[in-house]
């Protein structure tokens, strides 16, 4: 038999299967806008699992050629240079686009990858993209001691605001720990610094607010705004072997089916948002690339689009629904 389950006060959370029921909520976007499009960017490159960093192997998750055993204590030059290409060529065929069509995106911002790259964060707030924390490294933290894993916070919040001039408002890990819920926004406290939203979440197509374990017996909790994500339009399904995207073609059509949907549903009074995660290794190749550039120019033309920064988002959502204690009970 399975070892029993025990929950810790501090870290565990409970689940809610309710949501907004069957009505909804209508989150009143800016302009009465019918959706909010969210694009986001993982910038993962140089702070994968390295050798050179002490991993004992080369990063074996979302790369073209996942096929053969993991090289152990051995440099794979060529995974190496797939994540390269994200940086040295990727990423700028990506922001060039969003520029050009006037579109912001937030940035998720591997720091040890961008402290190797600071000219991304320096663009990105040149040109008023949202730099948010996708860790201090892209490794796992499931395993990770909580003082250790609140180490990485740390060093992360440090370096990003030391490359942006600002913290990180958000956060998102996608490898995160059973702790890593409280522990954020714990750290956040700490430093002193603002967490406007968190995204390790697929539950819903608007944000909602979460209860924190240790404000339980606060009498001023701040709770945690959920700004979901989304795994299925996403470019990762690329180099999901057997369940993903086999071509360009299908990552468009699968964008405009989700978009047309959620679209409809704002006309008719019950605006959404919608992420799309991008990867600047993955949707930054020429071939996929064209199917990111169609999609935003098919959203272009459409009336009523709010294309945000998850901060925006967030604040928006913010303002309208406030927090409170049991928001959802």
């Amino acid at each position: 038999m399975p070892p029993v389950w025990h929950g810790h006060p501090d870290y565990d959370v409970p689940r809610d299967f309710k949501g907004y029921g069957e009505t909804g909520l209508n989150p009143k976007w800016p302009n009465n806008a019918k959706i909010a499009v969210s694009f986001v960017i993982n910038y993962e490159e140089g702070g994968e699992r390295s050798v050179m960093e002490g991993d004992g192997m080369a990063e074996q998750n979302l790369r073209e050629n996942p096929g053969g055993p993991p090289r152990i204590n051995e440099r794979n030059l060529n995974v190496e240079s797939e994540y390269e290409y994200g940086s040295r060529a990727g990423f700028w065929r990506i922001i060039r686009m969003f520029n050009e069509n006037k579109m912001k995106f937030t940035l998720y911002a591997v720091a040890q990858a961008v402290e190797r790259n600071p000219e991304v964060a320096k663009r990105c707030v040149e040109e008023g993209h949202d730099v948010a924390s996708h860790a201090y490294r892209w490794i796992e933290y499931h395993d990770m001691a909580p003082e250790k894993e609140k180490e990485y916070i740390r060093k992360a919040i440090t370096s990003l605001k030391g490359l942006t001039g600002y913290a990180p408002r958000g956060w998102y890990y996608g490898r995160n720990s059973p702790h890593s819920r409280t522990l954020v926004p714990q750290v956040y406290e700490e430093m002193g610094e603002e967490l406007v939203w968190a995204s390790d979440s697929y539950a819903d197509d608007v944000p909602y607010w979460v209860d924190l374990p240790l404000e339980r017996d606060s009498p001023n909790p701040k709770g945690l705004l959920m700004v979901p994500y989304s795994y299925d339009t996403n470019d990762f399904k690329f180099h999901v072997v057997g369940s993903g995207f086999a071509d360009p073609d299908g990552f468009f059509a699968h964008m405009k089916n989700a978009f047309d949907v959620l679209y409809e549903e704002g006309e008719k009074g019950a605006p959404k948002m919608m992420t799309v995660g991008l990867h600047c290794r993955i949707v930054g190749r020429p071939g996929r690339f064209g199917a990111l550039k169609k999609f935003v120019e098919y959203i272009a033309t459409k009336e009523g689009v709010w294309v945000a920064t998850r901060t925006e988002i967030a604040e928006a959502f913010k303002k309208e629904y406030p927090y409170r204690k049991g928001y959802l009970a």
